[in-house]
């Protein structure tokens, strides 16, 4: 599936959740009014953004590009262990997709830069 360093020029929503963008483009008539995102109003609306994958023995991060048709995973990567086990224990080890902290962000950027 590629490397972070393929979409360090790509247009990143780093304040995107699993949960807003299934409210965004799943749920359009559930986008409140005072939303820090813009309603989609077409198909041609997307957003690219990172989560954290809890569903596996090993949490890892997928990069998704989501619009109202579907979400498409583009990139899947194992978390190293250290981060794994921070972002794991910071979860309550529940099973889920979550946004990425800041830990995490860090070093995604910081992948993407070499």
């Amino acid at each position: 599936m590629g490397s972070l360093r393929e979409y360090r020029n790509w247009d990143i929503d780093w304040d995107m959740t699993p949960e807003d963008a299934v409210m965004l483009y799943l749920e359009w008539g559930n986008h409140p009014w005072d939303s820090k995102f813009p309603p989609v109003t077409s198909k041609n609306d997307y957003t690219n953004y990172f989560t954290v994958y809890m569903w596996d023995e090993k949490p890892r991060v997928l990069f998704v590009r989501r619009n109202s048709e579907e979400a498409r995973e583009l990139l899947s990567i194992d978390l190293p262990k250290g981060i794994a086990e921070r972002f794991r224990k910071s979860v309550g080890g529940l099973k889920g997709n979550y946004p990425v902290n800041e830990e995490v962000r860090e070093w995604i950027e910081n992948q993407m830069d070499n």
